[in-house]
C-alpha cells in the first residue's frame, strides 16, 4: 500500500524569468520505505519534499495534479486541503539548518513536536506534562543526546542539533519523515550518526523516510531505493544496488562530478544496468 502518492506534480518559480522546479512528476512511496532523492543543486529535490508536506503549493494549471498521504489529499491542482494542518501533524520535516530555537533548551525544542496535541494555553506557557517531558527525554535518549536535554540548543554541535530535530519528529509521532539535505552542513562523523538515526527509525518503527541527499555514496549506502532527479524530471527510480558509477554517469553526465566525493569512472557497458524510467531520456 502506498504511504505517499504524487501525481503530475509541477512547480514553476518566477525569479528573473520562469524556472520549472518540477515537471510533471509522478511517484509512489510505500509504507516503511527509506528512499533517497538524489540530484545536483536545483534538480527539484527540496521542492518535491516541500510539496509533499504542503509547504509549497503546486502549479494550479496541471489537471490531475494531486498529493496524498495515507489516502488523504494534501493538495490537488494547486489548492491545499482544508485540513492540511491536521495532515501535517503526521509528517515530520527535518530541515538542513535544524530549525531549532537556539535560546531555548533542547527539551523545549523537542517538545514542540507535541504542540498539535497540546492546548493553546499550555503551548504559549511552554508548560508540558510529566508524561510529555518523559517522552521528550526518551526521544533524546534514542538519538543519543539525552544528557544535553536542558542545555540551550545553540550550545550543541551541528550534528547534535540535527539529531534533536529528529527527536522532535519522534515526539510528534510522525508517520512520515521528510529530511531535506539533513547532512549537507555536517562533518563525516556527524553525518554518519544522523543517517544511522534515520535508518534506525525507519527499520524499528516502520516510519516512511524520504531523504534528499547531495552525497550519492551516502544515498547508496543507507537507502534501498533511489529516485534520481535532474531539472525537475525523474531520470531513475529503482534499487540503489543497480546504480553503478557507470550508470550514474550515464544519467547525470558532467553533473555527477558535483555529486561525488570521488569522480566516477567513464561509463562502460554492463548487462546489470537498469533502464531509465519509461518516457525519460
Amino acid at each position: 500500500m502506498s504511504s505517499i502518492k504524487v501525481r503530475r506534480l509541477s512547480k514553476t518559480f518566477l525569479f528573473n524569468g520562469q524556472r520549472k522546479a518540477l515537471d510533471d512528476v509522478s511517484l509512489d512511496f510505500r509504507k516503511g520505505e527509506m528512499v533517497a532523492l538524489i540530484g545536483a543543486s536545483g534538480s527539484g529535490k527540496s521542492t518535491l519534499l516541500r510539496s509533499i508536506s504542503g509547504l509549497t503549493v503546486a502549479d494550479s494549471k496541471t489537471d490531475g495534479c494531486a498529493i496524498e498521504i495515507d489516502g488523504q489529499t494534501i493538495q490537488s491542482n494547486g489548492i491545499l486541503a482544508g485540513n492540511v494542518r491536521e495532515l501535517r501533524s503526521r509528517i515530520g520535516f527535518v530541515f538542513q539548518q535544524f530549525n531549532l530555537v537556539g535560546r531555548l533548551p533542547v527539551i523545549t525544542n523537542v517538545l514542540a513536536g507535541t504542540l498539535r496535541r497540546t492546548p493553546t494555553w499550555r503551548s504559549l506557557m511552554r508548560w508540558f506534562t510529566r508524561d510529555e517531558t518523559r517522552a521528550g527525554i526518551e526521544a533524546l535518549a534514542r538519538v543519543g543526546i539525552a544528557d544535553h536535554a536542558y542545555q540551550r540548543a545553540s550550545t550543541l554541535s551541528g550534528g547534535q542539533q540535527q539529531r534533536a530535530a529528529i527527536a522532535r519528529t519522534l515526539v510528534q509521532q510522525a508517520k512520515v519523515i521528510l529530511a531535506d539535505e539533513p547532512i549537507a552542513s555536517l562533518d563525516p562523523e556527524s553525518s554518519r550518526r544522523v543517517m544511522n538515526t534515520l535508518a534506525d527509525i525507519n527499520s524499528r518503527d516502520g516510519t516512511t523516510v524520504l531523504v534528499s541527499l547531495h552525497q550519492v555514496e551516502v544515498a547508496l549506502k543507507y537507502c534501498p531505493r533511489v529516485v534520481a532527479l535532474s531539472h525537475g524530471k525523474v531520470l531513475y527510480d529503482g534499487p540503489s544496488s543497480a546504480l553503478t558509477p557507470a550508470r550514474l554517469r550515464e544519467i547525470y553526465g558532467a553533473e555527477l562530478d558535483d555529486m561525488l566525493e570521488t569522480p566516477a569512472p567513464p561509463a562502460t557497458d554492463s548487462p546489470t544496468m537498469p533502464a531509465l524510467v519509461p518516457g525519460h531520456a
